[in-house]
């Protein structure tokens, strides 16, 4: 029996990653467009352009792919923190490119992130989504005060805050721009600064 070259078995894995994806990419297509509530194996093949058995043979169930395309979400969120973390220098700075990079969620991925935020709701009903919903939060509060934590309440404030900020956003009949965004970004921050200058955050 010939065994399969090592190239044929990173081509057929870099497939299965591609059609994994595209099954990912598809469920939140159609929670957006659509609701939970359309999600099944059939509409997310036929919105993926797959057979409906590749659902199944990536995923344990329903749920398994909604934290899936969860988590898709989440790691997206955290890639585009460090970037912003590589490309921001100066603390004052930090308002600006959050509000642009919100601006830009809103303007330009509103369908995936309406996708997300109605999982990120969902995850209230299902506990299985729970643990996916919390990581973007839990991961992006490691990137206040230069990576080393602070005061808690303050830290949530903010990333409540932000949720809300992206909500709203999401209802608007206008999606928000940069420079509507950045004087809400540096009243939020506030707090955190106001702890760190009194010697609360080290």
């Amino acid at each position: 029996m010939t065994r399969p070259r090592a190239e044929e078995t990173d081509g057929r894995r870099a497939k299965g990653e591609r059609r994994r994806r595209a099954i990912i990419d598809a469920a939140l297509r159609v929670v957006a467009r659509e609701g939970v509530g359309a999600v099944s194996h059939r509409n997310i093949a036929r919105e993926a352009d797959v057979p409906p058995a590749s659902i199944a043979y990536y995923f344990d169930g329903i749920d398994d792919l909604l934290v899936a395309a969860l988590m898709e979400g989440c790691e997206g969120l955290i890639a585009q923190l460090d970037q912003l973390h590589e490309q921001v220098r100066e603390r004052a700075d930090w308002p600006r490119a959050i509000a642009e990079n919100l601006a830009g969620v809103l303007r330009d991925h509103r369908e995936r992130t309406l996708g997300e935020y109605e999982l990120y709701l969902l995850a209230a009903r299902r506990p299985a989504l729970r643990p996916a919903a919390r990581r973007w939060i839990e991961a992006a509060s490691g990137y206040v005060n230069g990576g080393r934590g602070g005061d808690g309440p303050a830290i949530r404030a903010l990333f409540a805050a932000i949720d809300g900020i992206l909500m709203q956003g999401l209802i608007a009949d206008e999606p928000p721009t940069a420079d509507d965004l950045e004087p809400v970004l540096r009243f939020l921050v506030q707090p955190v600064d106001y702890l760190r200058d009194r010697g609360y955050l080290d």
